[in-house]
């Protein structure tokens, strides 16, 4: 597999999980998925490339993420859109693969090849499905690697010419051409094959969102694109230069995966009223609460609440990170913040882009800073958020995606027909048919 030329930064944007979801709800007249549906269409009409959900595996008070279930969000959204890529953020820790590659499989079916999995192992959400705690990161991506093997699996089961068309414009099943895959691994037995016909893309564009140790080994070995917190350029080149040293040592093409930051911009129409916005928008913080939001960034066990705000942190407050069972990537951004000297207040400022890229300026600032990680191969994929609110879609639009592709980073238009074929990624080879386990003869079927 390799990533087609010329190289084009591409762009995404959330669909929806904002706290109107729930302004929506009591209102009897519309649907919880207005605001999205408003957003898809916002979005394919600037030839933005995908729309993201994210998830979270319990109730969040603030209302900030997993309010909609994604898979059936970007489902609905499929419907009213014909081109724009749709990535659903599903765990691999509480899921079986078999139900992940129908789920997925079907929603590139419903999408005309127009789906994408962004795999999470979760750091919260045990206690809603029976586990007494979390599993380790190790355990955790263990299991999500068996799970992509067997979803490949299943999704390669089918040969290209398991369905032709008959003279009588029917189709025709040759069930000797439909394999089982016969996985029987640490966490999964699993016979196959795939139930359903295969898939417009072969194989739905695969995101991993992870930064520990054990989330790097797995996106170096099997993810097309890696969604990362990369907060400034020295992290971005130190990341990139390890995910990709570890995946051409899996014997994967130069270029991949992918690497995919959310850019947190604020935006102004002069230098001065970006500064005044990003300046109002810290004397607005919460520094009580931002107080749990740090411990929260260095893993949940730190306990910050009597220490005094403008003096740095103790180091000796910090976990050992192989302790630490959750966003081990953030915790270790957060830490390094500590060691360099950052006063409480600072890391609460740090804390509200929760170890993101931020950024503030005209939207010709912020495109000299996107393209200086473009240039420098740390950017390939870019998260940009706000197009619901008018002013925000003007900043976003008019702004920042007119001056890069005036650049001629963001191409103008959507190149292909699928969102594989948008994101330039080629699929690998497929399998041998010893390597998907062997056939079981079947009489040709016509249905």
């Amino acid at each position: 597999m390799s990533v087609q030329q010329p190289r084009t930064l591409k762009t995404v944007t959330g669909a929806g999980g904002t706290s109107e979801t729930y302004d929506l709800a009591v209102d009897p007249t519309r649907s919880t998925l207005d605001t999205a549906v408003r957003v898809a269409k916002l979005a394919e009409a600037a030839r933005i490339d995908a729309l993201f959900t994210a998830d979270l595996l319990r109730f969040d008070a603030q209302g900030a993420i997993g309010s909609q279930e994604p898979l059936v969000l970007v489902s609905a959204l499929s419907q009213v859109t014909s081109r724009i890529g749709l990535i659903a953020t599903v765990s691999s820790t509480f899921h079986h693969p078999f139900n992940l590659a129908r789920l997925f499989g079907t929603l590139d079916h419903v999408s005309n090849g127009r789906a994408a999995w962004n795999l999470v192992t979760s750091s919260v959400g045990e206690e809603n499905y029976g586990n007494g705690e979390l599993p380790s990161p190790e355990e955790r991506y263990a299991r999500a690697a068996e799970t992509l093997e067997v979803v490949n699996a299943l999704w390669d089961s089918w040969q290209p010419d398991a369905l032709t068309v008959g003279a009588d414009g029917k189709a025709v099943l040759h069930r000797d051409r439909v394999h089982p895959v016969h996985h029987s691994g640490r966490f999964f037995d699993v016979a196959g094959p795939l139930n359903i016909p295969p898939l417009p893309q072969r194989r739905p564009v695969q995101i991993q969102a992870g930064q520990s140790e054990a989330g790097t080994a797995l996106g170096a070995r099997y993810a097309e694109i890696v969604f990362t917190s990369l907060p400034t350029l020295d992290h971005a080149l130190d990341f990139t230069r390890r995910i990709r040293g570890q995946a051409r040592q899996f014997g994967r093409a130069d270029g991949l995966p992918l690497i995919f930051s959310s850019f947190h911009a604020t935006f102004g129409a002069t230098e001065e009223e970006a500064r005044r916005l990003v300046r109002e928008r810290r004397e607005a913080i919460d520094f009580e609460r931002g107080r749990h939001q740090v411990a929260d960034m260095l893993g949940g066990g730190v306990d910050l609440s009597d220490l005094p705000l403008d003096k740095p942190l103790p180091e000796s407050l910090l976990p050992e990170i192989t302790s630490v069972n959750r966003r081990r990537g953030r915790v270790d951004i957060f830490a390094g913040y500590v060691r360099q000297g950052y006063t409480l207040r600072e890391l609460v400022v740090a804390a509200q882009d929760t170890g993101h890229w931020a950024a503030s300026g005209t939207p010709e600032q912020l495109a000299d800073a996107v393209e200086e990680r473009f240039r420098a191969g740390v950017l390939d994929v870019i998260s940009l958020s706000g197009l619901a609110d008018p002013r925000q879609h003007d900043f976003i639009v008019d702004g920042l995606l007119h001056e890069l592709r005036r650049r001629k980073i963001v191409a103008p238009d959507y190149t292909g027909t699928t969102l594989r074929e948008n994101l330039g990624l080629e699929l690998p080879p497929r399998p041998s048919r010893a390597d998907a386990g062997g056939a079981v003869p079947h009489p040709t079927t016509r249905r």
